[in-house]
């Protein structure tokens, strides 16, 4: 039985987002909440007919598995057709993979899972094969919140099934958490990218390609008409992530900034190069070296001041929400800067953690958040993207793998 794992980091935006859409900057880091995903790579069964493809999801709580000859039926495929190049999924093969999915009874409450199996099948078939195996996933990320869960899925799986197939392979240098993960070499990450980019498709359509590089690579990336450039942070940035657990349809969002900019062109457009410049801002100051206390609370003041400003802005978009408005308040109490990350309407918000903040009063604005049902997470913002363990991985998230 061959084992091996990959973890993938979530996103968020630190400035930019909607105006992104109309030709202005926007900044997004990797966070230290990561997708896990292990793999059994089971042995070729003498017995053809036992032989499964099983995936357990530990945060649903669900499980499925797929006869691998039955795989080999609809998909007419066994042998992978070669993982060193990413390939998109055809119709006709996602129509095939539709017809694997409705084989199964997904409850009604979680329909929303079939685009992640789709990708999940994909991904696997297309990578492995057909060969029988098990595979388990659990995620410190909420779904649907804006935190790139999806994409942290689609890197992680792509990541797991790349270097059980023996094609991407650890270079080693990381972790200090005693598991084992290892980093992955440039070229190895970009043919991750690759494939969790396909995978991306399937979940989303038409998707930046911005979530999967971030997960990808770590670190932050300044994105503006398509073009990446990684940005290196010189210092450690926290921040404490509020989940409202407030849903919010993106395409909306999206739709109603740009009915607004149609309205009000003159204004809209001030407002989006006014973003622009907070944009190319933040990408210069979390760059700078901070080598004392003192230059480094004046570099977290000044990018308090660029998101209290973005948070203004996004509020003339029209994207925020009675929940936002509500952690603003609640954060500004202790004189501490959120604004919303992602699409807004609900979902997560941002709030800078300085350097000489006390734990005390940490706890005190995460006790009064949590008391309106908030979730918050504490994180680092801009650290490390995929990362593998092979062979010597004992445990995964707590359990034996």
């Amino acid at each position: 039985m061959e084992v091996c794992a990959a973890r993938a980091p979530g996103k968020i935006i630190l400035a930019g987002e909607h105006a992104v859409v109309h030709g202005s900057a926007a900044v997004a880091a990797a966070i230290d909440l990561y997708t896990r995903c292990s793999l059994c790579l089971m042995p070729l069964a003498d017995d053809e007919a036992a032989a499964t493809l099983e995936l357990d999801l530990k945060d649903p709580g669900l499980a499925f598995s797929w006869p691998c000859g039955r795989l080999r039926e609809v998909l007419l495929t066994d042998e992978a057709a070669g993982a060193r190049e990413a390939r998109p999924c055809s119709p006709d093969r996602l129509a095939s993979i539709a017809r694997l999915l409705e084989e199964h009874e997904i409850p009604e409450a979680k329909i929303w899972l079939s685009a992640g199996l789709s990708a999940f099948l994909f991904l696997y078939t297309s990578i492995l094969g057909c060969r029988p195996g098990k595979v388990t996933v659990s995620s410190d990320l909420p779904m649907g919140s804006g935190l790139g869960s999806s994409a942290a899925f689609c890197v992680s799986m792509s990541g797991v099934l790349l270097t059980a197939a023996g094609v991407v392979t650890a270079v080693g240098g990381i972790s200090g958490e005693g598991m084992g993960w290892e980093l992955v070499g440039k070229d190895d990450l970009e043919l991750v990218n690759r494939w969790a980019f396909q995978g991306e498709k399937i979940i989303h359509g038409k998707p930046s390609g911005i979530d999967n590089a971030v997960s990808t690579f770590g670190s932050m990336i300044k994105f503006k008409k398509g073009e990446l450039t990684n940005l290196k942070s010189s210092n450690p940035v926290k921040m404490l992530i509020t989940d409202t657990r407030v849903g919010r349809n993106t395409k909306a969002l999206v739709a109603g900034v740009s009915e607004r900019a149609s309205r009000h062109s003159d204004a809209m457009a001030s407002v989006f190069n006014a973003v622009n410049s907070i944009s190319e801002e933040v990408s210069s100051i979390v760059e700078l070296a901070a080598n004392d206390e003192i230059a480094i609370t004046s570099k977290e003041e000044k990018l308090a001041e660029l998101m209290e400003m973005n948070q203004g802005l996004l509020q003339c978009m029209g994207v925020s929400h009675s929940s936002i408005e509500t952690v603003l308040r609640t954060t500004l109490k202790f004189n501490l800067v959120s604004k919303l990350t992602g699409a807004g309407g609900g979902g997560c918000v941002l709030t800078l953690i300085p350097t000489m903040l006390s734990n005390l009063v940490l706890e005190k604005v995460i006790a009064e958040l949590e008391s309106h049902s908030f979730r918050c997470f504490k994180v680092e913002v801009g650290g490390q993207g995929l990362q593998v363990c092979q062979g010597g991985c004992s445990y995964f998230n707590g359990d034996v793998v």
